[in-house]
């Protein structure tokens, strides 16, 4: 069998570790993102809060192109926008696949790799321009450059995730900071979900909704940030590329 193209390199993301070799890497497969898993955020995006687990609806899903990961911190302005927007989430990485059929809750663990904090970035005039006339949100969020991570600690060293918090500083100015104890669908759950959809395996990425505070980003911008004892993500939104 010959390519007739070359054939595009799988993204990696470095793992670090005090246990695994340190060229250690997680290959990408796919990147599956949660919408409206913060009460908050919910509310201020001008969505319904659900007031108790009995009315949590449906999570919201949507997807990133795994070559849209970001692992140096450098984003380039994006294309096609005035509005480019920040939110910083906690990144689940499967690790094993899911048997066949839907995942149990109860099982839903056994399948996490590591964590890792990141940056939905999104074009929100044109996810906004879509939601208003019932269109997918893919150009809002399904863009180059539009998934910056942090490296990947393995939950043995991670450790329980609890109320641990997510921040993210702007030119050093604090613009979101929510704990995971207010997450509306925990880390189980939504692979419970994703599996009702999707076979989850190996090299999934799972991006697991953003806290209140989402706001614009500016060319020369530099933010940090932060899953709680568990990661960092340092970086800057440079001028947009010809």
């Amino acid at each position: 069998m010959s390519d007739v193209i070359p054939a595009p390199q799988q993204p990696r993301i470095p793992v670090r570790s005090q246990q695994l070799p340190s060229d250690s890497t997680f290959p990408v497969r796919r990147i599956y993102c949660v919408g409206r898993n913060f009460a908050e955020h919910a509310r201020e995006m001008g969505a319904a809060v659900p007031t108790s687990a009995a009315d949590r609806g449906s999570p919201v899903f949507f997807c990133k192109p795994a070559d849209a990961i970001v692992l140096d911190g450098v984003v380039p302005y994006p294309r096609g926008t005035r509005d480019l927007h920040h939110e910083v989430e906690l990144v689940v990485a499967i690790g094993r696949d899911a048997p066949a059929g839907v995942l149990d809750v109860a099982d839903a663990g056994a399948l996490v790799f590591g964590y890792a904090v990141g940056l939905d970035l999104t074009r929100r005039d044109l996810q906004g321009a879509a939601k208003a006339k019932g269109l997918p949100w893919d150009t809002g969020k399904a863009f180059d450059h539009s998934a910056p991570i942090s490296p990947i600690v393995p939950l043995a060293e991670a450790g329980e995730l609890g109320a641990r918090t997510l921040g993210l500083k702007v030119n050093g100015e604090i613009r979101q900071h929510g704990s995971l104890a207010d997450l509306v669908w925990n880390v189980p759950e939504i692979l419970h979900e994703l599996s009702r959809l999707f076979a989850l395996r190996a090299g999934d990425l799972v991006f697991m909704g953003t806290p209140a505070g989402v706001g614009p980003l500016q060319p020369g911008d530099r933010f940090e940030a932060v899953l709680d004892g568990i990661a960092v993500l340092q970086g800057q939104v440079t001028a947009p590329t010809v």
